[in-house]
């Protein structure tokens, strides 16, 4: 390994730690927090015989092993590639996003048809313990949440820990109003109603990351890249005179990476264009591991391009 390419992996792993212990934080607090309260909303969820409590608690289970998953993810995506294994393990950070937007689908899936059969079967729901649980459960997600506001923007990882969270917090939120509105009417439909609602808000907030997920795992061009601005950025760098072949994806849910064919006839200051085009793709496009091929013959192509 050259010098210089150590370098290179090294200063980006320099930084890829600070962001690390940053989120060992976050994650170690959330998953305490949280496993504390699924504790007590079980036992108060079967002292009161509220669905709501249940399914909250199922709901927040849910999100400790979403967190769990999001950091054992962030954790093997700093492991340092092997021989087998030439770009480490980042891709688990796609995985881990994929299986938290399922997970929580498979989540409301449950809660909409408990919800659905409580409608036939009302059952009596005692009111102020639910409602004092719920809104200590409101408190708790929306710190978690919290925790993981500034890392969900760039990282979809970090996001699907977010919106478990926050749908979580949605979900507290909503339990405390059916208690307090059953407490004040004596309807019981309005608990499978209020769930029927967080589920259909769950449902909108998730889709987003299921899809998103989804393209990284498909090697999609990650979300936030515009191909043809990268395409065109490259065809109007000076000697270039055409462009193609490009392929854009995501390693991990943070890092991208770059193949392509440049057309340039002439080869001098090769060296030179190419630190420009690994500057210009890692800081207008956040790509950081590029691959260029030159084609020096414009009008003789051989066959095996394509062009």
């Amino acid at each position: 390994m050259s010098h210089a390419h150590h370098h290179h992996g090294h200063s980006h792993h320099a930084h890829g730690h600070a962001h690390g212990m940053e989120h060992n934080r976050a994650f170690a607090i959330g998953i305490l927090l949280n496993v504390i309260f699924v504790v007590v909303e079980v036992v108060y969820g079967i002292l009161a015989d509220s669905m709501a409590l249940l399914a909250d608690a199922g709901h927040n289970l849910s999100d400790v092993l979403g967190l769990v998953l999001a950091w054992g993810a962030a954790w093997l995506a700093q492991r340092e590639a092997t021989k087998w294994r030439t770009y480490g393990l980042k891709k688990t950070t796609i995985l881990a996003a994929l299986i938290n937007a399922l997970v929580l689908m498979v989540a409301i899936g449950g809660i909409a048809w408990e919800s659905i059969r409580r409608f036939s079967e009302p059952t009596d729901v005692a009111g102020m313990t639910v409602i004092v649980v719920a809104l200590i459960g409101v408190v708790i997600n929306a710190a978690t949440m919290m925790l993981f506001m500034a890392g969900q923007k760039e990282d979809l990882n970090i996001r699907g820990a977010f919106l478990h969270m926050a749908a979580d917090a949605g979900v507290s939120l909503g339990v405390a109003v059916a208690g307090l509105a059953i407490l004040w009417t004596g309807q019981t439909w309005i608990d499978p109603v209020v769930s029927l609602a967080i589920v259909a808000v769950i449902l909108i907030g998730t889709w987003g990351l299921l899809k998103e997920s989804l393209n990284l795992s498909l090697d999609a061009v990650p979300a936030g890249i515009d191909p043809d601005d990268v395409h065109a950025m490259l065809n109007d760098l000076p000697g270039v005179e055409g462009v193609h072949h490009v392929h854009i994806w995501g390693m991990s849910t943070t890092e991208n990476a770059l193949t392509a064919h440049v057309v340039k006839p002439d080869p001098t200051s090769d060296d030179a264009l190419l630190e420009t085009m690994e500057n210009r793709l890692r800081h207008d496009f956040n790509i950081s591991h590029v691959t260029i091929q030159w084609e020096r013959d414009t009008e003789a192509c051989p066959a095996s391009h394509r062009c």
